[in-house]
């Protein structure tokens, strides 16, 4: 076990998809595993391992931000062997291409600034798995999940005092949505020679002000783990 996992070496599969929410985690496992077991209950990030079309696939939930994010990642990649991570989270919209509860693929991260918590900087971008990037737009294509793909920025604040002018210059830039988790994940990849990929479900959008309901959020990430799910199957 690691300091914030108590699962054991063999109990998570090569590949681990990231919620950040505990009970989507859950959500995801009871409703898409064949015979999920509950791994990890420590801190109430729980984590899930099981088999999607007879493949071992496990769920983690990662919890909200970076620093969050990196310490279960770090944890998987380094002691539990994980291979391949895919991010199954939510975003903000920032483009008309990325509607309200619409889903995002991140083709490209960008780091929002300084102020962000991330030193990365605007124009340092970073990248999925190629390999993974394309599998998922050819499993969207053939399951008829509408999604688009393309650059995303990533942010370790929420409430920002810049408001929504914060995002004047990526939305300049044709940034879809903006996460908390992107940025990391695909750099924490790229250290440990992981592949990485990062699916995004849109709850509000910065640009119309329009918001999901919490109630409803369960639901409209079945698109989204499916696509998830059917990439982890294919790529293992």
């Amino acid at each position: 076990m690691t300091p914030h996992i108590e699962a054991g070496r063999g109990d998570y599969a090569e590949t681990v998809l990231l919620p950040g929410d505990p009970e989507r985690a859950q959500w995801m496992a009871e409703r898409f595993l064949e015979a999920p077991r509950c791994v990890n209950r420590r801190r109430g990030a729980l984590g899930f391992t099981g088999r999607f079309r007879g493949k071992p696939v496990s769920i983690q939930t990662t919890g909200i931000g970076v620093s969050s994010f990196l310490i279960y990642t770090h944890e998987l990649l380094d002691y539990h062997g994980v291979k391949t991570l895919i991010r199954t989270g939510t975003c903000g919209g920032l483009s008309e291409a990325a509607p309200l509860r619409g889903m995002v693929i991140s083709s490209e991260v960008r780091a929002e600034g300084p102020i962000s918590g991330q030193v990365f900087g605007l124009y340092q971008p970073a990248g999925p798995d190629p390999a993974l990037h394309a599998l998922a737009l050819r499993r969207a294509a053939d399951l008829g999940i509408a999604c688009s793909a393309g650059l995303t920025i990533c942010s370790d604040v929420f409430h920002h005092p810049g408001g929504r002018a914060r995002f004047d210059e990526p939305r300049a830039l044709g940034a879809l949505a903006v996460d908390m988790e992107t940025s990391a994940l695909y750099r924490i990849a790229a250290q440990f020679g992981a592949r990485a990929l990062s699916l995004l479900t849109v709850v509000d959008h910065i640009v119309t002000g329009e918001l999901t309901d919490y109630s409803e959020r369960q639901a409209l990430f079945t698109d989204m783990t499916r696509l998830a799910l059917e990439v982890a199957a294919e790529s293992s």
